[in-house]
């Protein structure tokens, strides 16, 4: 099991930034898994106002890009669906004919203002909760 390891990680270094994110990504997408980083919990005893405080702030910074309309350039919404999502041609197109539904969920709210941006850009209506 070592020396396959070893193989894969070796295979990991010679391809590029953007091929291991779409691999992480599809990864990601398989499995129902996240490769972001977990927040440790709060250690026992700590005060109230601590472990409360601490949802609350996840909760906030987690946003979901919803798609509610396609515009008048419906191709262009659909590229955009794509490079976020990693979707194929088929899977982005039935996203955007089934207008209102999700592009991305629980996603960064930084991230989500920039999808929500370029799919403006391309004509489609957006709304993130």
């Amino acid at each position: 099991m070592a020396t396959s390891t070893e193989k894969w990680i070796d295979e990991l270094k010679g391809i590029s930034v953007l091929e291991l994110s779409e691999r992480i990504k599809a990864l990601e997408e398989e499995f129902g898994v996240s490769a972001t980083a977990v927040a440790p919990a709060a250690p026992p005893g700590a005060g109230s106002g601590a472990a409360d405080a601490a949802p609350v702030e996840e909760e906030s910074t987690t946003v979901d890009v919803v798609l509610t309309g396609p515009g008048d350039k419906k191709i262009q919404v659909i590229k955009v669906v794509r490079a976020a999502t990693g979707l194929g041609l088929k899977e982005a197109k039935a996203l955007v004919d089934e207008a209102p539904k999700p592009v991305k969920e629980g996603i960064e709210r930084e991230e989500a203002d920039k999808l929500k941006a370029d799919l403006e850009e391309a004509g489609g209506s957006v709304e993130v909760k």
